[in-house]
């Protein structure tokens, strides 16, 4: 029976690795969640009288702490002898829920989708299906429906469509829409015009795995390549954005210690790894890639076929390959760590050798 008393023992899940069911430390704390109903907590509940597990968020009468078993999975609370909930359905949550939720978010980039008609699509509360997908994306239903939107409107511009028609056809409601919030990591004319008009500051480094260059805009990181040379590195840089002024910026070395910290190249006596600011631009489907990539655990691989699955998109396993390859920020993104089925090293953006020391250093053979 995989259960706790007094202290609480989470069993590691097959597949996806869940940062959040590693990060609780003992059942006092999760118990303290669970009376909190606390909708971030991503382990589940047993009550011995009932014989039912459930969400911590879930809105049912709090359970006597003697009567109350924690398990880090469905499968787990089940091999228990627990069934689940009909008020928070913790057993829907983690699959035909989710995709219920994203299939309604897709067929409705027309029009904004509240929580709450998002939660009765997939029998879910509000809070549960906003956790759900900060879980399995990194980005709230909003930022999803926003990015969806813009790369409609991202495909539409690289057709040489009409600014303003091309708005409409994406589902913004006005043109003040589509430039609300930068959807493109740039505004819509700017994005058409090759990003004339956009501002991003860079600096170059040389490191074990060649010359990095870092750009920035003012909403974050958004290249991050590795070359030769200098030069040839910040000639990458200058072929993404040949319309965008570009500016030396000796303060971005602190972006490039911080992405070889994304792979355990910290430099000394630092205590953690700061979160990076990414201005990505891709579709709705390469930014759920490039999430899942960043949910790889440094140290560990993952083939083309196991991500598609982990994405619930089991026959995909070319465009995962694809948006791996569109990938614009080494490291930090970390599609290095994508092998073939094999367990070959398969291709690299930049380079197969840098592939392999990126390996090897994670693995601890560097």
């Amino acid at each position: 029976m995989v259960s706790v008393s007094d202290k609480t023992q989470f069993a590691r899940p097959a597949g996806r690795t869940n940062l959040a069911l590693l990060s609780i430390p003992d059942a006092d704390e999760a118990w303290g969640q669970v009376l909190s109903r606390s909708s971030d907590a991503a382990f589940f509940y047993g009550v011995t009288t009932t014989g039912v597990f459930c969400r911590p968020d879930c809105r049912s009468r709090r359970p006597l702490r003697a009567n109350v078993r924690f398990f880090s999975t469905v499968e787990t609370a089940r091999a228990a002898g627990f069934r689940a909930c009909k008020r928070c359905k913790p057993d829907v949550a983690a699959g035909g829920a989710w995709n219920a939720a994203r299939a309604y978010l897709e067929s409705h980039v027309d029009r904004p989708v509240r929580l709450a008609e998002l939660g009765r699509v997939a029998g879910l509360s509000p809070f549960t299906v906003q956790r759900l997908f900060k879980q399995k994306m990194g980005v709230s239903p909003l930022q999803y429906q926003r990015a969806l939107r813009a790369g409609s409107l991202r495909a539409a511009l690289k057709q040489g469509d009409a600014v303003t028609d091309a708005i409409y056809q994406a589902g913004f409601g006005s043109a003040s829409r589509a430039y609300e919030g930068a959807p493109l990591g740039m505004t819509p004319t700017r994005f058409a015009a090759g990003g004339r008009g956009e501002k991003i500051g860079y600096t170059t480094a040389r490191s074990r795995y060649g010359w990095l260059v870092v750009g920035a805009t003012a909403r974050g990181l958004c290249w991050l390549a590795l070359a030769t040379t200098a030069a040839e590195a910040e000639a990458s840089l200058r072929a993404e954005f040949p319309a965008a002024t570009l500016r030396q910026d000796a303060s971005l070395s602190r972006l490039v210690e911080a992405a070889l910290g994304q792979v355990g190249e910290a430099a000394p006596g630092a205590d953690c790894v700061p979160e990076l600011a990414l201005d990505l631009r891709g579709t709705a489907f390469q930014l759920r890639v490039w999430q899942a990539l960043r949910a790889i655990p440094r140290g560990e691989t993952r083939s083309y076929s196991q991500l598609a699955r982990e994405l619930g998109e089991p026959r995909a396993t070319r465009a995962v390959a694809r948006a791996c390859a569109m990938n614009r920020v080494a490291l930090v993104v970390p599609c290095h760590r994508v092998v073939g089925v094999s367990g070959s090293l398969t291709g690299y953006r930049w380079g197969i050798e840098r592939k392999r020391k990126l390996l090897d250093a994670e693995g601890g053979k560097g």
